[in-house]
């Protein structure tokens, strides 16, 4: 069985090389970002969330090589703000709220979703294109509703939650590859 698991990621990694020049352009797009003063914000949910989390620790702390720290809030995180949200106003608002709060022109939501269809991750990107905030979104198979929705989509072709996890999280660190290089960091 394990070594199965391994051979379905082999083969899905493969697959998904194709990603790789879209992560290079995201990291040289995000650099700009940064340079002007903006910020990213990230969310999703369950795993995705956990990979949403990951992407802003690499960025306020660093990757591999010293760095300035880079704005990067992942909007679960706050989970103060999200129980009262929810509670407020339902589980659909969770992430389009924070992002009407913290969003700006000229900044990046990257949301993650496995299905692509997870009704708060597609709210927030709506919410983000409502106050001019450029959506990116990693997601399983395409089609889906957020890859649509977004400004720009990665889809992982993959044939489970799991695997798309573990392809999410080698894109998240040649995200911050692509970026550190942009901004003229030693990789």
């Amino acid at each position: 069985m394990n070594e199965d698991h391994f051979a379905v990621l082999s083969s899905a990694l493969e697959r998904n090389r194709s990603l790789a020049p879209g992560l290079r352009r995201w990291g040289r797009e995000l650099a700009t970002v940064f340079d002007n003063g903006g910020r990213l914000l990230a969310c999703g949910n369950g795993g995705s969330a956990a990979e949403a989390q990951h992407l802003t620790a690499e960025l306020v702390g660093r990757f591999r090589n010293e760095r300035r720290p880079l704005s990067a809030i992942a909007l679960h995180a706050d989970t103060s703000a999200g129980t009262a949200i929810v509670n407020d106003y339902g589980e659909s608002e969770l992430f389009a709220r924070q992002v009407r709060a913290h969003g700006r022109i000229g900044d990046v939501l990257v949301l993650l979703s496995t299905s692509g269809t997870s009704q708060n991750v597609v709210a927030a990107a709506k919410a983000a294109q409502e106050i001019g905030v450029t959506t990116w979104a990693m997601t399983g198979p395409a089609p889906n509703p957020l890859a649509a929705l977004c400004d720009d989509a990665l889809p992982v072709d993959a044939p489970s939650t799991a695997t798309v996890q573990e392809v999410h999280l080698v894109m998240v660190h040649a995200l911050c590859e692509s970026l550190d290089e942009a901004l003229g960091i030693p990789t």
